[in-house]
């Protein structure tokens, strides 16, 4: 089964996440299938489609019934199941079942709401075992193994050569043969499959130790969550107290670049990108940031723009915060969170959302921005803010002149 994801729900203010797979349901009327949209939330709610809510047992009861399938029944029918080969040699997945299906819902819930999955509770057992290789342990080994929903073993250890092979070892007694038909399970054998998991453990403790010397500038703790920089609309004209509004490039703020005035930054945006003087005094001079930007969309761009416009920008967001300290305040008020900028009215080159995503290049440039301002109060030189800031913008780089979004 395969989920797709993220989604969510509200329920009383809180956001709930959940994910959702493809399955068959019954028409009532017609009893005939089709397909229908099965949603699983953090709390244990399923839904079939956008109402229809059940739970775990409720799940388990439409499986039965009939009024929900995994497959449609005439694809059962003609289905012919692995050939007869031998368990140990050749290694297919156990047929998914009803059961187990409901127990993998179990887990995609367990997952969504941050607990342990039985896989997650499989591998600890692994550690516990191989550390400490008693008969008691195994065989809460071979219990956690067997919860598994048993169409997903054949992946818990994603390895594609071995499959689950050490783990099916592990849990057959010795003096057995594994699957039936493979090897008798032997100390010796036992060992070799320890030894297997002793070696994933210490690649996996090196990769970690080199992760942490290449990583060793990432910031530590947790994230804060984003400020997003939403698109307002003052019909009314703007508040007495803006808030976040400030930050955005309509803002009303003038800004000297260049030698020139500008009444907002998108005003020296799009002036800036005319490749005629005359269509740049007239952006400069619209009365609003929007007319600003509609002007500007219309005259001719010079030729060099997409190679200078994110410089452009990154110039004119510098001069508005050092020539307007309150404004700084504001920003350097935003601490360490990620910026997200908005607006339909945006190229999705400088937002952060769309139909097809943004790449955000506004929220990259005010965090820039942001760590300058953060560094010249600590009394840095300007070559040591230089320095400092130049290794935040190598984590968020991009192209210039991306084809799908721009100015």
């Amino acid at each position: 089964m395969t989920w797709h994801g993220p989604t969510f729900r509200i329920s009383d203010g809180e956001h709930i996440d959940g994910s959702w797979c493809l399955v068959w349901r019954r028409h009532d009327l017609a009893h005939e299938y089709f397909v229908e949209h099965l949603f699983v939330y953090a709390d244990g709610r399923i839904t079939r489609g956008q109402y229809d809510a059940t739970d775990l047992a409720g799940l388990e009861r439409l499986l039965a019934t009939g009024k929900l399938a995994l497959e449609p029944p005439e694809a059962r029918e003609r289905r012919d199941g692995p050939p007869e080969e031998s368990k140990w040699d050749t290694r297919y997945p156990e047929p998914r079942t009803d059961e187990s299906f409901v127990l993998e819902v179990a887990d995609e819930i367990c997952r969504l709401a941050g607990r342990p999955t039985t896989a997650d509770r499989c591998r600890e057992a692994v550690r516990a075992y191989v550390q400490q290789p008693t008969e008691e342990r195994r065989l809460l080994l071979r219990e956690a193994y067997l919860a598994v929903p048993a169409h997903r073993r054949v992946y818990l250890l994603g390895d594609m050569d071995r499959q689950d092979r050490p783990l099916r070892i592990l849990v057959t007694d010795l003096g057995l043969r594994v699957d039936g038909d493979g090897p008798v399970a032997t100390e010796e054998l036992h060992q070799g499959a320890r030894d297997y998991f002793g070696a994933v453990d210490a690649a996996v403790e090196r990769q970690e130790e080199r992760l942490a010397v290449l990583h060793a500038d990432e910031p530590a703790g947790a994230p804060q969550p984003p400020v997003v920089l939403h698109e307002v609309v003052h019909p009314n004209g703007p508040p007495a107290e803006p808030g976040l509004f400030v930050l955005r490039n309509d803002y009303g703020a003038a800004v000297t670049y260049g030698g020139e005035t500008y009444p907002s930054v998108l005003h020296g945006y799009w002036a800036l990108s005319a490749a005629e003087p005359a269509d740049h005094d007239r952006i400069r001079a619209c009365a609003t940031a929007r007319e600003a930007q509609d002007a500007g969309g219309l005259a001719k761009r010079r030729t060099d723009w997409p190679g200078v416009r994110l410089a452009v920008m990154a110039g004119l967001l510098r001069a508005k915060f050092e020539q307007h300290p309150p404004l700084a305040e504001i920003l350097l008020a935003t601490g360490d969170a990620g910026i997200r900028y908005t607006g339909i009215f945006e190229a999705p080159f400088w937002r952060a959302d769309g139909p097809r995503g943004g790449r955000d290049w506004t929220g990259r440039l005010l965090e820039l921005v942001r760590s300058e301002l953060r560094a010249a109060q600590s009394g840095q030189t300007p070559a040591e803010r230089t320095a400092a800031t130049a290794l935040r913008a190598a984590t968020r780089t991009g192209s210039q002149t991306g084809e799908n979004g721009g100015a």
